[in-house]
């Protein structure tokens, strides 16, 4: 099976965006890295919060493995399901047997255009 690493990414989505935005700015005085229409990132020191607009999912966990389909393969096998897929995003959104969910994605240097970009 494909080695998962954990990347410093944390997902939350909400349909009170402004209001979760505003929040983690204000009141815990995160510093705002990406402010887009539906997605907003914050720094926190240890990781990066990004927080989405639309219905609540609970955190997601980011992982980056160096190949994306034998790593959903295993999953699939070992009893995880796919909750949500968008290959633009990319997103992987898979739940384990477990309850926990969280995002895979193809690592940068494990990706075709990486490798084939490499010297």
């Amino acid at each position: 099976m494909s080695a998962f690493r954990a990347s410093r990414d944390v997902i939350i989505r909400t349909e009170g965006f402004d209001e979760a935005a505003r929040f983690y700015e204000t009141v815990l005085g995160l510093k705002r890295f990406l402010d887009g229409e539906s997605m907003a990132g914050f720094e926190t020191g240890a990781f990066r919060l990004f927080v989405e607009r639309g219905p609540k999912h609970g955190p997601v966990f980011d992982f980056l493995v160096p190949d994306l389909q034998a790593a959903k393969s295993a999953l699939l096998a070992a009893g995880c399901a796919v909750i949500e897929e968008d290959p633009a995003v990319p997103r992987c959104y898979i739940r384990d047997p477990h309850g926990l969910t969280f995002n895979i994605e193809q690592s940068v240097s494990a990706s075709p255009a990486a490798r084939s970009a490499a010297p």
